[in-house]
């Protein structure tokens, strides 16, 4: 009896795993990476991304991203953030985060580039203007009131002489082969790390919505501001 109902059964288990698969695997991933000049020398940080589009059967067609804010350590106590959140019409917006990579190649390239196209991308490409995140920095890493927005074209203002943005990349990297993306030819792993370096992310009482309000980010009451910061 059960060697009746094994092949059957099998069909439908590889049939539900590879949904799960379609599903879940990472339209495309991409290394945002940013350069700051100090007094120092220069000091960089990254993080890989995975940009998720809508698969699925209940998000509505609404693409996601899942990964955490990059924190650079500046040395001497300070730090510069680049969060996973944008400002459009004076208020933050979430959702870019999803398009950096694609649009970055497309400014790059000069022409329209596809989600499809994305896995095909090679190199990394400059993030200027209106695809550079939002950037803070906390002149205590434990107290996300003491946030500072940073402006991409005058660091020294908030960060102090000698204190300059050299430059932020995207990269698309090897997007692997979900849930094995553990690395190497599996594929980039999505960064995470941003809770040991702000570890009030994962207290109580609002704490981000609390760092955003304080660098001054507009359009905090319609987000969950932690995902500024971080997503799963």
């Amino acid at each position: 009896m059960f060697f009746k109902w094994f092949g059957p059964l099998a069909l439908l288990a590889a049939l539900f795993i590879g949904d799960q698969i379609r599903i879940n695997r990472p339209g495309h991933k991409y290394r945002l990476a940013i350069t700051v000049e100090t007094p120092e020398g220069t000091k960089s940080a990254s993080g890989v991304v995975a940009v998720h589009p809508d698969r699925g059967y209940s998000r509505g067609g609404h693409t996601r991203t899942v990964g955490d804010a990059v924190f650079v350590d500046l040395g001497g106590g300070r730090n510069l953030v680049a969060l996973l959140a944008h400002i459009d019409n004076n208020t933050i917006d979430l959702d870019a985060a999803n398009y950096v990579a694609l649009r970055a190649y497309a400014a790059a390239g000069g022409r329209r580039v596809s989600f499809n196209e994305m896995n095909k991308m090679t190199g990394a490409v400059p993030v200027q203007g209106a695809l550079i995140p939002v950037l803070v920095t906390f002149a205590d890493p434990a107290n996300p009131a003491s946030a500072r927005g940073v402006s991409p074209d005058d660091a020294e203002a908030v960060l102090g002489p000698g204190y300059r943005l050299r430059g932020i990349t995207a990269e698309a990297v090897p997007n692997g082969f979900w849930p094995l993306d553990f690395g190497g030819a599996l594929g980039e792993p999505v960064t995470r790390g941003i809770l040991a370096k702000l570890p009030w992310l994962a207290g109580t009482g609002a704490p981000a919505a609390a760092a955003l309000r304080a660098a001054g980010v507009p359009g905090l009451e319609a987000i969950d501001a932690t995902e500024a910061f971080t997503r799963k």
